[in-house]
């Protein structure tokens, strides 16, 4: 072989290595952020490439997103990282709706970064599936059925990610989520960071904090989803209804028509439960007439589904109509429900994972019995991981976490999905931590929203100054028929 060949043989196999992909690999761009009014600020959008599961030296790279909004003070304390709710929700598309102006002003602290957790957003891969529920609707719908149909699709979409994209499961867990953090904390060079969370952002918080205690400067905790709570106590969703039953019969209007809402649920539950109700409606795609078949599963299914947020404010006009013969809106929700993707496979993958000890399972079989919508709150789950067979992560993972970290837990006495009982409950592990409570707020936008007072407080907190006020009342829900 030439010497010009061997040079050659040499520059390729150089060309070759360099250009494979490194984890830790950062890249970072100018980027013109623009909201769903149309407003832009400039903005900085960054991939980080990551293990795709950290337990496999061979492991795939996977592509994490994040736009950086940069800080508009002179001395920029720790970045603040948005984690999204869901699991599943993106951070940067949170950032483009009713919360922009949050991400603006916490601008005054420190970096603030949306940031799409691995398999969700703009992250590559992005995990979502394509199948389809299909339910017949001219049949009776029942859990049973439902849960068979769902683990057919969900066995379809791992198929698909596993073998075609050979994607690795196994790796879309919160302990790997967690990771995540930190390696982009390396990245980025900062000592700290800060986490702003929602919901299951939240649980993602705990894991983190459990895993890189001493890389979190500080934690925004709204809507707690602690360890052990992906899967919902029943005895919390029927307090849910007695509170909101309380509400609707001290309503001036709505009162006189719906004293006792309790009661007005159960009539119209029995109802369906001895005989279903057949509605006929259009079809929105295909502009023909269908029938739909409402039982007291499907509108159990409705309720549990949008229980504990703005939606709530409309169920004293579902079951009004409905204790007067008219299912439209629950036939019309259903069809929309029975046509609709399955979700995302991130999603199952990790509340699956995450799982529930066995005393909460237990706790949870015991408080169905004696509740108006007894475990449909956590519909499909856990029936629908057989699908998936996510390994789980272990009591270890949901146990009480103890830590000096300052943590701000913001709830609302109307948020079902994770009530105030949630965060008092974590809470006792955390030393240097603060808890604001919203009268009358419900889930997600209204623990950020509903009062200014509530980002006062959370600038105050990441300041590090306490926080003045931590009993807040939110605008009355208002109800109509």
């Amino acid at each position: 072989m030439s010497i010009y060949k061997c040079v050659l043989c040499i520059m390729l196999f150089t060309t070759f290595v360099c250009a494979q992909p490194k984890s830790g690999t950062l890249k970072i761009k100018p980027y013109s952020f623009e909201n769903d009014k149309k407003e832009k600020v400039d903005a900085e959008f960054g991939t980080l490439l990551v293990p795709e599961n950290r337990s496999k030296p061979d492991s795939n790279l996977i592509e994490l997103a994040f736009v950086r909004f940069k800080s508009t003070a002179k001395n920029p304390g720790n970045p603040i990282i948005y984690l999204a709710g869901g699991p599943g929700g993106s951070g940067i598309f949170a950032a483009k709706g009713s919360r922009f102006p949050l991400f603006m002003a916490l601008r005054e602290i420190g970096d603030v970064i949306a940031y799409d957790q691995r398999g969700t957003g703009f992250s590559k891969p992005n995990l979502g599936c394509f199948d389809r529920l299909a339910l017949p609707l001219d049949v009776a719908p029942t859990r049973e059925a439902a849960i068979k149909a769902l683990r057919e699709n969900s066995d379809s979409c791992r198929s698909y990610w596993r073998d075609i994209q050979r994607v690795d499961l196994d790796g879309y867990n919160t302990n790997e989520s967690a990771d995540d953090l930190e390696d982009l904390r390396k990245a980025l060079g900062a000592n700290q960071i800060s986490l702003w969370s929602i919901s299951y952002g939240t649980h993602l918080a705990f894991a983190t904090m459990r895993r890189h205690p001493k890389s979190i400067h500080r934690a925004i905790l709204a809507g707690t989803e602690g360890p052990d709570h992906t899967y919902k106590l029943p005895s919390n969703i029927q307090k849910h209804l007695e509170d909101l039953a309380a509400l609707i019969k001290a309503d001036p209007e709505v009162g006189k028509e719906i004293p006792d809402f309790l009661g007005l649920m159960k009539s119209v539950f029995d109802r369906l439960d001895a005989q279903p109700e057949t509605v006929e409606i259009t079809d929105q795609r295909t502009k023909l007439k269908v029938k739909v078949i409402v039982n007291k599963f499907v509108l159990q299914f409705i309720v549990a589904n949008n229980i504990g947020t703005t939606v709530t404010a409309r169920f004293p006009a579902l079951f009004y109509r409905a204790s007067k013969g008219d299912f439209t809106n629950p036939a019309q929700v259903w069809l929309n429900q029975s046509r609709s993707d399955i979700g995302s496979a991130m999603s199952y993958m990790m509340d699956c994972a995450s799982g529930q000890t066995a005393e909460r399972r237990e706790q949870i079989a015991r408080e169905a019995k004696g509740t108006l919508l007894e475990d449909i709150s956590n519909f499909p789950f856990p029936d629908v991981c057989e699908a998936w067979k996510a390994p789980d992560l272990g009591d270890a993972f949901r146990a009480p976490l103890r830590s000096d970290i300052p943590v701000l837990f913001i709830s609302g006495t109307l948020d079902a999905r994770t009530p105030i009982s949630n965060a008092e409950e974590y809470r006792k592990g955390f030393s240097n931590s603060t808890h604001m409570i919203i009268e009358g707020a419900v889930h997600s936008d209204p623990l950020f929203l509903s009062s200014p007072k509530i980002k006062e407080g959370m600038m105050e907190f990441l300041r590090g100054q306490p926080v003045t006020v931590t009993k807040i009342t939110a605008p009355p829900m208002k109800f109509v028929l």
